[in-house]
């Protein structure tokens, strides 16, 4: 017989140390010759980031020794970090940003000198025995950084060459299979590769000098990202000139679409390095896509072929890689942590090789989350995922509704999944209902949903985080008296707007979040430095708008408890944006909490600030709706409680 308790005060094993230490950041696989490579960050050894080998006997080792951190700060927030070739491998180091050669076995040793460069997205090019590369030129501090594509000598400590240059941003440089081709990716100011790319193909010359560069794709509004040569030598790419991220070919002067799918097949590119596509024979390519939060695996022949679909039990894919009729992905869904697999396409197996976090628990305590929708604005559909309460020791109060924790994710042009997380389970297991949502201008939904947010960043995105909860108090699932809103980075920026501008939720946590989106425009890093203009308006000329979605000048109007967490080193979001909405709502009167992370960065990477926030924050609700938590939690101090 389960108990009765007030919701929140459940008894749960999950513990926020435990949320902290088992979880594993899988990001970037890559397959060389019979070698399976991927990147492991691990909040155990202070979020660094290590590269990880699976050998021919399925025997798992450590490549980067202790003191390595494979991690590029390109754009900020890097990936691409490494390449690998015949077994060598090519890295970016995180603290001083120079590309180091490592043989297993050996010390890395540095291939380009001091300096304030950084580099990603590599290309290896075997034929000329160099890297292809995208460097950001940081040596003038007086100055916009400079991007630019590059190349460098893999076998001797020397400088890069500047490949080309002349636009603001570049990525995704890939040599065609005969290495006399190159095609790669630009982008300008004001424009985000979400909104318009351009795709470049040129000829190389023996040295690798680059000419008869043209453009073969990109146009007003549209993204195009992940180049590819294909076996057949056609480049693929992908586009959402269709509305959709579909896949494309190009054979030397005519472009097909090669895919065509209502469903997303691409991402936005945040990072350096996704894959969402590979070939997997000289005559299949293999890609994932996305239908309404959902991903999926499908096969297709490069001629004239059906597609068929892959039978993976997983809802969420990343980090595509194919060989030898077998596919290596990320994936998980909401019964599957987050791993890296390897899929038979032949026989259909599937195989585990790391899991980013051990599923140890028992499912009485897994709250299993269904796919919602939900009207907003003028009756536009929106999309998110519902976690009730589940905990098979506890029931709440019969006449009692739990509380409601919803969740706005970063970005804002990100997009939340359903694969099993021990964060989001940490709140449901203790008598919290969560609403993960996908708001307007959330990715996987087409470029026009993607879209909605244009102009209108910090309307839509609150007014969906509002209609989502209310519809929960209207179906009676949630207490309207305990909302709950929660985000990190532009997440942290839609939650203190629904504090400040809406009278709807009753607390909230804001993780680096933005409080005053014209200081972001004036102090944040170049790939975002004119993200704002197409969310808001530019600036300054449109700095009365800025001013009048600014929850920091109209911090007066926020009336519930805020918890505010920091990480001191954070140059995306300055700490600045947090310490004054904080001083503001302090001096009002209004219980308030803020948090700092010495070292931390934009994300909490630790262990133990991962552990200390989520304590904190569960410790902050249980004082403001009057319940004791199950297990021990550290206090924090919380200014005007009382």
């Amino acid at each position: 017989m389960s108990k009765v308790k007030p919701y929140g005060s459940w008894k749960t094993p999950i513990s926020a140390e435990k949320v902290a230490s088992m979880k594993v950041g899988l990001s970037e696989i890559r397959i060389d010759g019979d070698y399976v490579y991927w990147l492991e960050t691990r909040p155990s050894e202070n979020g660094r980031t290590v590269l990880v080998r699976l050998g021919r006997q399925g025997t798992r080792e450590d490549l980067t020794p202790e003191g390595f951190n494979v991690r590029s700060r390109v754009h900020e927030y890097g990936g691409g970090s490494y390449v690998v070739d015949g077994g060598t491998i090519f890295f970016t180091n995180f603290e001083d940003q120079r590309i180091y050669k490592l043989i297993p076995g050996k010390q890395p040793r540095p291939i380009t000198p001091e300096g304030n460069y950084r580099y990603a997205d590599f290309s290896f090019d075997e034929k000329r025995r160099l890297i292809w590369a995208i460097c950001e030129d940081h040596t003038d501090e007086n100055k916009e950084a400079s991007n630019y594509l590059v190349s460098l000598n893999p076998d001797e400590l020397a400088k890069h060459q500047i490949a080309t240059r002349g636009h603001d941003f570049y990525s995704s440089p890939r040599l065609s299979p005969n290495g006399k081709k190159m095609a790669w990716v630009t982008w300008d100011h004001t424009n985000m590769p979400w909104d318009e790319t351009q795709l470049h193909v040129a000829s190389l010359s023996e040295s690798g000098e680059i000419k008869n560069s043209k453009v073969i794709a990109g146009t007003d509004s549209e993204s195009v990202t992940q180049p590819k040569w294909g076996p057949d030598g056609a480049l693929y790419f992908i586009s959402d000139k269709s509305n959709w991220w579909n896949l494309y070919r190009w054979s030397g002067g005519e472009t097909d679409r090669f895919v065509a799918q209502e469903a997303e097949i691409g991402k936005p590119q945040w990072k350096f390095g996704m894959s969402t596509y590979d070939f997997i024979s000289t005559s299949e390519i293999i890609f994932a896509f996305t239908k309404n939060g959902r991903w999926f695996l499908a096969k297709k022949e490069l001629e004239n072929g059906d597609i068929e679909m892959g039978q993976v039990p997983y809802t969420q894919i990343s980090s595509v890689r194919a060989a030898g009729n077998k596919v290596w992905f990320i994936g998980g869904g909401p019964g599957n942590p987050r791993g890296v697999r390897r899929y038979h396409w032949e026989n259909r197996e599937v195989e585990t090789l790391k899991l980013s976090t051990t599923m140890d628990l028992d499912q009485g305590y897994v709250s299993t989350p269904e796919s919602i929708e939900f009207s907003s604005g003028e009756d536009e559909t929106v999309h998110g995922f519902f976690y009730p309460p589940c905990n098979k020791e506890f029931d709440g109060p019969k006449r009692e509704k739990p509380p409601l924790l919803v969740i706005s994710h970063g970005g804002p042009t990100s997009a939340t999944g359903d694969s099993f997380s021990y964060e989001i389970q940490f709140w449901t297991t203790r008598g919290f209902s969560v609403l993960d949502i996908n708001y307007r201008g959330s990715t996987g939904f087409g470029r026009e949903y993607r879209e909605e947010l244009k102009g209108e960043w910090g309307l839509v995105d609150v007014e969906d985080c509002v209609n989502g909860a209310l519809q929960l108090v209207e179906e009676e699932k949630v207490d309207r008296d305990k909302l709950v809103i929660r985000g990190g980075s532009a997440g942290g920026y839609t939650t203190l707007a629904a504090l400040t501008f809406k009278e709807v939720f009753d607390a909230g946590a804001s993780y680096y979040g933005v409080s005053d989106p014209a200081a972001l425009a004036r102090d944040t890093h170049k790939f975002e430095s004119r993200y704002l203009d197409s969310l808001i308006g530019p600036y300054p000329e449109e700095e009365d708008i800025y001013d009048a979605r600014s929850p920091l000048k109209h911090a007066d109007r926020v009336s519930c408890p805020v918890i505010f967490f920091q990480g001191t080193e954070d140059r995306v979001v300055p700490p600045n944006q947090a310490e004054r909405m904080y001083d503001s709502i302090k001096e009002r009167g209004i219980p308030t909490s803020y948090l700092t992370f010495e070292g931390e960065q934009h994300g909490f990477r630790k262990e133990e600030s991962i552990k200390q926030a989520f304590e904190a924050e569960l410790y902050f609700y249980s004082k403001i709706f009057d319940f004791t938590p199950g297990g021990e939690v550290e206090e924090i101090d919380i200014a005007n409680l009382d």
